[in-house]
């Protein structure tokens, strides 16, 4: 057993699985916290190596492409505090944590493990049910669907639409940008319907707009991947490229679209009549959907 115990976390290795546990001191981030131990199978590493500084180094882990929900679903987004593959290690334990690195690297090594991405995910993403509540409303996952209820501070076009209720079998794909205190972030779930629209997501009721506590809104991730680990494989789709095309690429018939785009203007006119948009927001809105489409 190859082992290492900091403040910021412990890294067991046994030969078959890195078990990384979250500390508990409070400078470990709360996304790591909430997201709790991950056990990670050999086959699912790239690659681990040690970065010592003067004051401290760090263990970072390398994932095999395509194997956690979790990187797939963030997209490589998380901030390095948030990042569970990332350990802080004081530099008095340098030793320690080139050893664990070195034993990890030699089964690498010995059991002959690919680098190339894999055919599935190899490792399970967090349990459901899962809840968070974001500074736009909160979002729940069951593991068959979908529900947002907003916030009060929510924008009024999503408020008078009501709790939103997506069916997993009806998700595409799942966008995630964090909020990083200067800019807006967002988590976003795409359907056959909404793939090609384009509302910001202030205005998108199938999206959170995150724009308060940056702590709290990260914890959205937990949801995103939670789906994200539910949909298939990005490699089943069309081929491993896949995740690399835009999802307007699976795009419905024409006749589909011409169907959803008078869908979306009809509620839109609706709601316009029954006042609950102004002259200037409905304008607006009908405007970005007409884009999108």
């Amino acid at each position: 057993m190859a082992e290492i115990i900091q403040r910021d976390g412990t890294w067991a290795f046994d030969g078959t699985t890195v078990r990384i546990t979250p500390g508990l001191h409070r400078s470990v981030a709360l996304f790591r916290q909430t997201y709790g131990e991950i056990s990670v199978p050999l086959e699912a590493v790239a690659g681990v190596v040690f970065e010592p500084e003067r004051k401290r180094g760090r263990l970072r882990m390398r994932l095999r492409e395509g194997a956690d929900p979790l990187l797939h679903a963030t997209g490589g987004r998380l901030p390095d505090p948030a990042d569970p593959y990332r350990l802080t290690v004081d530099v008095d334990r340098g030793g320690v944590a080139e050893y664990v690195a070195e034993e990890i690297r030699r089964s690498l090594l010995l059991d002959q493990i690919p680098n190339e991405p894999t055919k599935a995910y190899l490792l399970p993403g967090p349990p459901v049910p899962v809840s968070v509540r974001s500074s736009d409303g909160t979002v729940s996952f069951d593991g068959v669907r979908v529900r947002i209820d907003w916030a009060d501070t929510s924008d009024r076009v999503k408020r008078a639409t009501g709790p939103r209720i997506i069916d997993l079998a009806d998700v595409a794909g799942v966008e995630w940008l964090p909020n990083s205190g200067y800019e807006d972030g967002f988590l976003r779930f795409v359907t056959r319907e909404t793939s090609f629209s384009k509302l910001p997501p202030e205005k998108d009721p199938y999206a959170l707009d995150l724009w308060g506590s940056a702590r709290r809104d990260l914890l959205t991730a937990l949801v995103a991947t939670a789906v994200t680990a539910r949909l298939p494989h990005p490699s089943t789709r069309t081929g491993v490229e896949f995740a690399r095309r835009p999802l307007a690429a699976a795009v419905p018939p024409p006749a589909d679209h011409h169907d959803v785009l008078l869908r979306r203007l009809r509620e839109l006119g609706e709601l316009h009549r029954d006042g609950v948009l102004t002259d200037e927001e409905f304008a607006m809105t009908k405007a970005a959907v007409l884009r999108g489409f």
